[in-house]
């Protein structure tokens, strides 16, 4: 059950760090306007890929989660290149998956179950 809990607090951590990371990616690149709630759909959706990548292959996620970022961002007209919006979306897949990934060991081992 405290695996269960935990488990579900790091699907949290997981999606404040993809957002958090979203709208620094947003304010780094001069987007002032409702920078909250575009950094909120930008997340959304790339959770959503992330969590759909992760079902088909851990791999996955490093496609999809990109891919769905870099398909919102476009919608938001920010003045990012489409290279540069596809790596910046890899990259904050990856520091959020990495920093969730290695609290959840950590928890983990913590509590017994590794």
């Amino acid at each position: 059950m405290i695996t269960i809990v935990g488990g579900l607090i790091f699907v949290i951590v997981l999606f404040a760090l993809i957002w958090f990371f979203c709208k620094q990616f947003l304010l780094r690149h001069g987007v002032k306007d409702q920078v909250s709630d575009r950094a909120t759909e930008l997340a959304t959706w790339t959770f959503a890929g992330v969590g759909v990548g992760l079902v088909f292959a851990v791999m996955g996620a490093f496609v999809l989660g990109p891919w769905a970022f870099y398909r919102t961002l476009r919608g938001h007209d920010a003045p990012v290149s489409d290279g540069a919006a596809i790596w910046w979306g890899f990259g904050i897949v990856a520091a959020s998956l990495g920093i969730t990934a290695a609290g959840f060991l950590g928890f983990l081992k913590l509590v017994g179950a590794f």
